[in-house]
């Protein structure tokens, strides 16, 4: 066994990890609420970069139930960003004894 091309193929792989995640942080996730009345998108890295609100819904009487559609659209965008990044790094991590963030 050669540890010099052991530690070579770990920093290849620690590499394009690094790269993938970079691809996905820089990818934008859309969650909705509400049959897409309320829209958010957020990036890799759970940034929100737009939130969209149907005119439709914008009684201030339903105070509440908007803010409750734009936490369930947050959350959305976010856990789909999440479930892309546990899909496409997980092995890769895993692989080198990483966790994936």
């Amino acid at each position: 066994m050669d540890i010099n091309k052991l530690m070579q193929q770990a920093q290849a792989m620690q590499e394009q990890l690094e790269k993938a995640s970079e691809q996905i942080n820089a990818m934008e996730f859309e969650g909705s609420a509400s049959n897409g009345l309320v829209k958010v998108t957020v990036t890799g890295e759970n940034r929100v970069t737009a939130v969209n609100i149907d005119p439709e819904i914008l009684n201030p009487d339903d105070k509440e139930m908007i803010e409750d559609m734009v936490m369930i659209a947050v959350n959305d965008a976010i856990e789909k960003a999440d479930e892309t990044k546990k899909s496409r790094l997980g092995s890769m991590a895993s692989a080198m004894g990483l966790p994936v963030r």
